[in-house]
C-alpha cells in the first residue's frame, strides 16, 4: 500500500509539473470583448481604425476593392497571447527567449500558397506579445502609418502578391502560426486565419495618355521616336496605384528632352524631396572645391580639418579616416545605415543637437579595413558637407549656388539645413524633375553645360569608377563610386550600364555609361518595401524598351 502510494504521488506530482509546463507564461489581458470571442482564432479585415469595444460584426469585411482611396486593416483575434501559444511550443524557453521569435504569416492566393515569412522579433514590442491576445494592423492604408503590418504586405505584394492580384476578384486567404528562433528554428499550429475577396479594378486607360511637353521647359524637345504605347502601359500601371506613390518621369535622351509624365498632384513646378539623391550634390561639390584647390585632394583626413581629442573615443584611425572613404562609404567608423542596433545608424543622429559632434564622437570598428569595406554611413556624408562648408569662400550654400546651380540654370531649389545651419548633405534637397535632370545631363557631358566645364573631367571619371563591390545579402548586384550607385539592367538579353543617385522613396537619377541616356524618377514611396522594386520594374520592362526599342 506504501508503495502504490508513493507511486500515486510521483505520477500526480509529474503530471503537475508537466501541466505547469504547457500552462501559460505570462498572464495575457482578459478576454472582454463579446466579439472577439464569437470570431476567436479569426484573422478578421476592417476599412477603418475602429476601436475593438466599438467594432460591430458588420464593420467586419467580406471584400475589398482595390482602389487608392480604400484602407485595408487586419486583426488577429486569438484565444491567447503570443508568448504563451510559443511557450507551448517550446516550455524550456524563458520569457525573453521566447521574444526572440513572433508570428509566421502565410499568404494564399485562389488557394495557392503565394508568400510565407517569420515575421521579424521586432515587428511586436515584448508588451503585446507577452499580453495582448487582439493585433491591429493596417495592410494597405494612404494614411502613411509607420506599420509592421504595411511592410509585411509590401514584401508579400514584392514577392507574388503583385503578379497573383491580377485584375479581377480573388481570395485572399491569410494564415498565422507562432514560431521561436532559439535555439532552432521551430513553428507552431495554426492560431489563426481569415479570408477575405478581393477585387483589383481594370485599369482606365483614359488615365495612361502620354502628356504633351509644354514650352519653356529650358530644354530642348526631341523628335526621337519610342514606344508610346509602353509608356502608356507604365502610366496606366501608375494610375491604378500598380506602381505606387510616383511623381515622375523624365527622359532626357541625346541632351534633349523625351518624355516628362507627372503624377499624384504633381507638376513641372513641384519641388520633389528624393531624400539621399542629394548625398551626391555634395560629391559634385568636393570636385568643384578639389579643382578650385580648396580641398587639397580625397586623400586629405579628418585631422587636417577637426582636433579629433576633443571628441570621444579618440582613436589614431579616426584621424586617418580620407574624404575619400567617406565619399565611398568605406571609411572605419561603427557606423552602418542597414543595421538597426549600428551605433552610427543615421536615425540615432537625428534627435542629436550635432549632427557633426555625434559623427566624430563614434567610436571605430577594428574589423574594418579603410577603403575595403562598404557600410552605408549617412553621417559620414554629413562630415563632407561641413568640411565643404568651412573650406570654401561664403560656405557651402553660398559656394554650391555660385559654381553648381547657377551655371545649370537651376534657381528654384531648397536645401534642408543641420542644426547648425549648415547645407544637409544628408539628403532632402529638393528641387524640380528637370532640374534634377540637368544634374545627370551634366555627368553625362563629362562635366560640362553650355560649354562651359563645371566639373572636372576627371571628377566624373572618378565618381563613375567601381571603387566598391556592393554587399549582394543588402542591395544585390553592383559597384559605389563617389556617392553614385551603379548597376547594370539586362532588357532582351542586352546589358545596360547606369550610374545613379538613389534615395528613400524609389527616388532616381539615372545616368548611362554607353547609351545617351539621363532617367529621373520622382517618388514618395518612403519607407516601403517596394520603393527601389519597383523602380526596377518601371525600367526594366517599360521606360528602357520604350526608348531602346
Amino acid at each position: 500500500m506504501k508503495h502504490f502510494l508513493l507511486i500515486f504521488f510521483i505520477i500526480t506530482a509529474t503530471i503537475c509539473r508537466l501541466s505547469a509546463q504547457v500552462g501559460n507564461i505570462i498572464e495575457p489581458d482578459p478576454i472582454t470583448s463579446a466579439l472577439q470571442k464569437a470570431n476567436m482564432g479569426k484573422v478578421v479585415f476592417e476599412a477603418d481604425t475602429i476601436p475593438l469595444e466599438k467594432l460591430e460584426q458588420t464593420d467586419l469585411l467580406t471584400s475589398y476593392e482595390a482602389k487608392p482611396a480604400n484602407n485595408l486593416y487586419m486583426r488577429l483575434l486569438l484565444a491567447n497571447s503570443l508568448t504563451n501559444y510559443q511557450h507551448s511550443l517550446a516550455p524550456s524557453l524563458s520569457v525573453e527567449q521566447l521574444n526572440q521569435g513572433n508570428f509566421q504569416f502565410v499568404f494564399y492566393i485562389d488557394g495557392r500558397q503565394v508568400y510565407q515569412e517569420n515575421l521579424h522579433k521586432g515587428a511586436n514590442l515584448p508588451i503585446v506579445k507577452n499580453t495582448k491576445t487582439t493585433i491591429f494592423v493596417p495592410l494597405i492604408s494612404n494614411r502613411g502609418e509607420d506599420s509592421w503590418g504595411r511592410f509585411l504586405w509590401g514584401r508579400f505584394m514584392a514577392h507574388g502578391g503583385e503578379d497573383a492580384l491580377t485584375t479581377g476578384t480573388h481570395r485572399l486567404k491569410i494564415e498565422v502560426r507562432p514560431y521561436v528562433a532559439v535555439p532552432d528554428l521551430k513553428v507552431g499550429e495554426l492560431i489563426a486565419q481569415g479570408e477575405i475577396r478581393v477585387t483589383v479594378p481594370a485599369i482606365d486607360f483614359r488615365d495612361a495618355e502620354l502628356q504633351n511637353i509644354k514650352p519653356g521647359s529650358g530644354w530642348q524637345v526631341s523628335k526621337e521616336d519610342f514606344d508610346k504605347k509602353k509608356i502608356m502601359e507604365m502610366n496606366a500601371l501608375i494610375a491604378g496605384n500598380r506602381f505606387k506613390q510616383i511623381t515622375s518621369v523624365v527622359v532626357i535622351s541625346n541632351g534633349k528632352l523625351l518624355i516628362e509624365e507627372y503624377f499624384k498632384g504633381s507638376a513641372r513646378d513641384s519641388l520633389h524631396n528624393p531624400r539621399s539623391v542629394g548625398k551626391t550634390f555634395a560629391s559634385a561639390v568636393m570636385g568643384i572645391a578639389v579643382h578650385d584647390g580648396y580641398i587639397k585632394s580625397v586623400d586629405q583626413t579628418l585631422k587636417e580639418f577637426y582636433d579629433l581629442k576633443k571628441f570621444s573615443n579618440y582613436s589614431p584611425k579616426k584621424e586617418n579616416v580620407t574624404l575619400k572613404s567617406l565619399l565611398t562609404m568605406s571609411s572605419v567608423f561603427d557606423a552602418d545605415d542597414n543595421q538597426s542596433d549600428s551605433p552610427g545608424n543615421e536615425e540615432n543622429m537625428y534627435p542629436t543637437d550635432d549632427w557633426v559632434k555625434f559623427t566624430l564622437n563614434l567610436k571605430t570598428d577594428s574589423n574594418k579595413r579603410a577603403g575595403k569595406q562598404w557600410n552605408y554611413f549617412t553621417a559620414g556624408v554629413v562630415i563632407l558637407g561641413d568640411i565643404l562648408n568651412k573650406s570654401v569662400p561664403g560656405g557651402l550654400d553660398k559656394y554650391s549656388a555660385e559654381k553648381l546651380f547657377k551655371p545649370l540654370g537651376i534657381s528654384n531649389y531648397r536645401w534642408q539645413y543641420t542644426p547648425q545651419n549648415v547645407p544637409n548633405t544628408a539628403g532632402g534637397l529638393q528641387m524640380r524633375s528637370l532640374d534634377y535632370a540637368k544634374f545627370g545631363q551634366l555627368y553625362k557631358n563629362g562635366g560640362v553645360w553650355n560649354g562651359k566645364q563645371v566639373i572636372s573631367q576627371n571628377w566624373v571619371k572618378e565618381s563613375f569608377t567601381k571603387h566598391l563591390t556592393l554587399p549582394k545579402d543588402v542591395v544585390g548586384e553592383g559597384f559605389y563610386g563617389y556617392l553614385f550607385w551603379n548597376k547594370t539592367y539586362w532588357v532582351n538579353n542586352e546589358a545596360y550600364e547606369t550610374y545613379y543617385c538613389s534615395g528613400n522613396g524609389g527616388n532616381k537619377i539615372f545616368v548611362f555609361t554607353d547609351e545617351p541616356l539621363v532617367v529621373v524618377i520622382t517618388a514618395e514611396a518612403y519607407n516601403t518595401p517596394y520603393a527601389h522594386s519597383q523602380v526596377d520594374r518601371m525600367m526594366k520592362d517599360y521606360i528602357l524598351p520604350a526608348v531602346l526599342k
